[in-house]
């Protein structure tokens, strides 16, 4: 006999940013979110959503991203009943802003300092006082990777993560010393999505950007 599964799950992978999307949703009202969808993948993800009857209710980005441009503005036109989601503190603009703790049904993501609105204090205390406190066999899901790990838990992650259980001062100092490149589309990417993808809020050299980048794929 076949379980019946109450909710629906999909991880996607994006190669060129190394970005996974998600979508989630409940498999017997159909409704739907979206998670970090990637411009680039629009007709896959279109696809996916369209095969599986998923009424698509909300796109959640996570963040500004600063690697890919995101796909919420162009969903939205092709799902029209779906409301794109970002944080308050993102400065972005977004048909609904949440802040620390609300409840959307779905999803919660944190993001390395160095990034906008980044802080490696925050992201510290964050991940301990939330995810830590979560059931050691909770599943965690990552928004990159650049190695192909796909997922790990709770549990796994308090006692194998080096960078996790050695004190927040030790934390704090690698994190601040990464001294990571910027990601190679920064000063497209991030314009574009603090109007959450939406081309019509673009300025024009960055329309004439993307629709030159949209020819050429």
């Amino acid at each position: 006999m076949v379980a019946h599964r109450i909710f629906v799950f999909r991880q996607l992978f994006e190669p060129v940013s190394c970005t996974y999307s998600y979508i989630f949703g409940c498999s017997s009202s159909k409704k739907a979110v979206i998670i970090d969808p990637v411009f680039e993948m629009i007709e896959r993800d279109t696809k996916l959503i369209l095969q599986m009857g998923l009424d698509l209710i909300y796109g959640i980005n996570t963040h500004i991203h600063a690697d890919h441009i995101t796909a919420t503005g162009e969903l939205k036109k092709r799902f029209p009943s779906m409301h794109s989601i970002l944080n308050k503190k993102a400065e972005g603009k977004a048909d609904v802003f949440v802040e620390n703790n609300d409840i959307i049904h779905f999803a919660v993501a944190r993001h390395l300092t160095g990034f906008q609105g980044g802080s490696a204090k925050t992201l510290y205390e964050s991940i301990h006082n939330q995810i830590f406190t979560l059931p050691d066999d909770y599943l965690l899901y990552p928004g990159h990777d650049y190695s192909g790990q796909t997922v790990t838990n709770v549990g796994e992650e308090k006692q194998f993560n080096p960078r996790l259980n050695s004190g927040k001062k030790h934390f704090i100092n690698i994190m601040e010393n990464l001294k990571l490149p910027h990601p190679r589309l920064i000063e497209r990417a991030v314009p574009a999505n603090k109007v959450c993808g939406v081309f019509e809020l673009m300025d024009e050299k960055l329309k004439n950007e993307i629709s030159s980048q949209l020819k050429s794929a």
